[in-house]
């Protein structure tokens, strides 16, 4: 397990050097409107994407937060802290190229709108997107300690990582700007690793990921 950890820190410590070169690479091949390429529309894909997985990613952090105040345990304290931090820098990067494109960064549009979902249900109580975590299981969170708290925790992390890997998805496939298809993809192949990670880690607790 602790080489699993051990890359998925170093994967966390690559994305946050890349962040800014990729945040650049925006701006610099003039997506961000300052080389004379297009502007993506507010309603489209990319515009779509970076705002409901800034919001998406954000709830990932204030989860991974919580986590670390309820456990002593270093293997999950340390996915806890690679997850708050690469989210959270993405996060960045997201709502930086709606400032680049001058575009709002919320929308009236339902989210998910743009993978053409904008009609599905909602779970309600804070929980806005697929895999996101209702208000009520944040506060429960919140009371946990120990094994209980790194259960509850790897358990919504893997929920919330498969809808993140399906909006991801959908950017890869409806999004113009090559930088952001970029991340998307590798939000995908990280979310999926971690994806395994968090299995083996709910198994040696004796549990298992809701399905």
């Amino acid at each position: 397990m602790k080489r699993h950890i051990g890359w998925i820190a170093g994967t966390a410590a690559a994305a946050l050097v890349a962040a800014g070169a990729i945040t650049y690479a925006v701006a610099e091949d003039g997506d961000g409107g300052g080389g004379g390429l297009s502007v993506p529309s507010a309603d489209g894909a990319d515009a779509g994407f970076a705002r409901d997985m800034a919001v998406h990613h954000q709830q990932a952090v204030e989860m991974s937060y919580i986590v670390r105040d309820r456990t002593k345990n270093t293997e999950v304290r340390r996915l806890a802290y690679d997850i708050a931090q690469t989210q959270a820098n993405q996060r960045g990067m997201l709502l930086g190229w709606l400032d680049l494109w001058d575009l709002p960064k919320v929308s009236a549009k339902p989210p998910m709108s743009w993978m053409g979902m904008g009609d599905m249900p909602e779970r309600g109580d804070g929980s806005l997107m697929p895999g996101m975590a209702t208000d009520t299981e944040l506060k429960k969170l919140g009371t946990l300690n120990g094994e209980q708290a790194e259960i509850f925790y790897l358990q919504l992390m893997t929920d919330h990582h498969k809808g993140g890997i399906h909006m991801a998805e959908g950017c890869v496939a409806k999004c113009t700007v090559p930088v952001e298809k970029s991340l998307a993809q590798g939000m995908v192949d990280a979310q999926q690793s971690e994806l395994t990670t968090m299995k083996q880690m709910l198994k040696e607790r004796g549990a298992k990921p809701r399905d």
